[in-house]
């Protein structure tokens, strides 16, 4: 079915508060990124937050897990009532982003070889 656009919009005007929040269209679906670290995923129109225990305390209650495609780890789904809470979710993000690892560094590429 493939995320519209406006789902992405509204989720990041919701997580406008971060200053670095973009978003990346790949496969139909998008990559949510938070300080250049990929926090989400939006699938379907469904928003995958990785899990990490501040994460799962912040959600509390709260908390189901889900997978946004076959194959793929287990995310946490996260509902209309968080969505619809800006500084809730601002702050789940932010929460996620401190816990996971500074992105490895991208390799250089390589030059094509002359023939």
């Amino acid at each position: 079915m493939g995320t519209s656009p406006e789902t992405m919009d509204f989720l990041i005007d919701q997580l406008s508060a971060l200053p670095r929040i973009r978003s990346r269209k790949m496969f139909g679906e998008y990559a949510l990124y938070c300080d250049d670290k990929v926090v989400g995923l939006v699938c379907d129109d469904q928003l995958f937050v990785k899990i990490t225990p501040a994460g799962k305390a912040l959600v509390g209650s709260q908390y189901q897990e889900g997978v946004a495609y076959p194959g793929a780890k287990p995310s946490m789904m996260i509902g209309a009532e968080e969505i619809d809470d800006p500084e809730r979710l601002c702050e789940l993000i932010r929460v996620t982003a401190a816990a996971l690892p500074p992105p490895k560094p991208k390799k250089p590429k390589k030059k094509a070889k002359k023939r």
